[in-house]
């Protein structure tokens, strides 16, 4: 029974992960606002009600699968070893993600992720979801700052100061690769990069949120 349920569930994902495709390449192709979820689902060869099953918004066909990202700097912090500050936390992360080549900071060979990217870019409705989301992203490390600091007032400055490091190292990272970098060369400098980047938050955010 196990065995047939995860079956089931890879099933499940890779339907999930056709759709989300074949909706960004006609998304790509018309515009976001041309294309109907009814067309996605047909192009798709599924109804238009799995297409909602899976995705609850046409939004989320884009969003879904890489939503959780927004929040990678307060799970990085959440997650910290004892004796790791809060910046060491999201440095370290930031670092493990770039020699994983991770879309997610800008690294991914396949263009798919830069054309999800554009796709934001290019469209207003998309591009308030994607500020909302960092917005959230931000709040939930503020949040978790404050809980452990019992600081509300240094704790959003805190979060924010460090998101936006992340974000301006992301958005490096992207300039350079459409600029025609290789992504093993940008990863190359990274850690110098991410070095300063950190290291100029660290001298005001010194020994703060340090996990007893």
């Amino acid at each position: 029974m196990a065995e047939a349920m995860g079956l089931r569930e890879r099933k499940k994902q890779q339907t999930a992960r056709r759709i989300h495709r074949i909706a960004v390449a006609l998304f790509v192709e018309r515009g976001f606002d041309n294309v109907s979820v009814q067309e996605i689902a047909d192009a798709s060869e599924v109804s238009k009600m799995t297409v909602f099953n899976y995705f609850g918004t046409k939004e989320d066909l884009v969003f879904s699968p890489v939503e959780e990202h927004f929040g990678d700097a307060a799970r990085a912090v959440r997650e910290r070893a004892p004796g790791e500050s809060a910046v060491d936390a999201a440095r370290r992360q930031f670092l493990e993600m770039v020699d994983a080549r991770d879309a997610s900071v800008g690294l991914h060979r396949e263009p798919f992720a830069r054309q999800v990217r554009q796709l934001v870019l290019n469209t207003p409705v998309l591009m308030e979801r994607a500020f909302l989301a960092a917005q959230k992203g931000t709040r939930e490390l503020a949040a978790q700052l404050a809980e452990e600091t019992g600081d509300p007032t240094l704790a959003p400055i805190a979060a924010a100061t460090l998101s936006a490091a992340r974000s301006a190292l992301i958005e490096e990272h992207h300039r350079r690769l459409d600029a025609g970098e290789n992504p093993d060369e940008i990863a190359a400098d990274a850690p110098e990069r991410a070095r300063h980047a950190f290291g100029l938050i660290e001298k005001g955010l010194k020994g703060y949120a340090v996990k007893s």
